[in-house]
């Protein structure tokens, strides 16, 4: 017996998202009552080459472009209808990447910097650097020994050759770093010495090049 497939009612599916070519923002599909939504929330119909569509107006600056399509997403799934939003229209979500995020947060640790008024503010940011689990330096460690270990495994020779060696070695550079860091740490911030960093293996294999030493 053969599954029937569901009905799927494509104008009633509202898509808002920003049209490449023109850089109007759009909302297509719908029906009466999504387009009588949009028209209350700032879009304007407009006629196409396949029927009507609706668009914000041009001059309009982007980030209130943003928060009308947003508005009008949430107003049409408020009323039952099936809306895709482009993401980069959506003023609740993210608006950026992981990368940038990351990139965002090392500038606001340069800045804490600059503006640190007292030795425990300089202290803060160094922990934030160099902790020993969550700090930077140590989870830099060890996204370094998993490309370490994965370049290895994809070494087409079956060999390590030398510049992965090398990036294994470079592991125990970043340990050092981060201890070197926290012992400055503990001066400004007048806390007890830690006790000196152990020697860390790179990863789970030894590299070929700490074992010719």
């Amino acid at each position: 017996m053969s599954q029937k497939e569901p009905d799927f009612w494509v104008l009633e599916y509202v898509t808002i998202t920003q049209d490449p070519r023109t850089g109007l923002v759009v909302a297509i599909g719908g029906i009466d009552r999504a387009a009588d939504i949009l028209q209350r929330t700032g879009f304007l119909s407009a006629p196409g080459p396949r029927g009507d569509y609706h668009r914000l107006p041009h001059t309009l600056p982007f980030e209130e472009q943003r928060l009308k399509a947003t508005a009008a997403s949430h107003a049409l799934l408020t009323a039952g209808h099936s809306v895709h939003l482009d993401p980069a229209l959506n003023t609740l979500a993210t608006p950026d990447g992981d990368r940038d995020a990351a990139l965002r947060y090392l500038a606001q640790l340069a800045e804490r910097t600059f503006a640190a008024k007292t030795s425990s503010e300089v202290a803060e940011v160094l922990t934030e650097i160099a902790a020993p689990v969550h700090g930077l330096l140590p989870l830099v460690r060890e996204v370094v020994v998993r490309a370490w270990n994965a370049a290895i495994r994809q070494d087409a020779h079956g060999e390590e050759a030398d510049p992965v060696a090398r990036l294994g070695d470079t592991t125990d550079s970043l340990s050092h770093a981060a201890y070197l860091i926290r012992l400055a740490r503990d001066h400004v911030g007048g806390t007890p010495r830690e006790p000196a960093a152990p020697s860390l293996p790179p990863g789970p294999a030894q590299s070929p090049v700490a074992r010719r030493r």
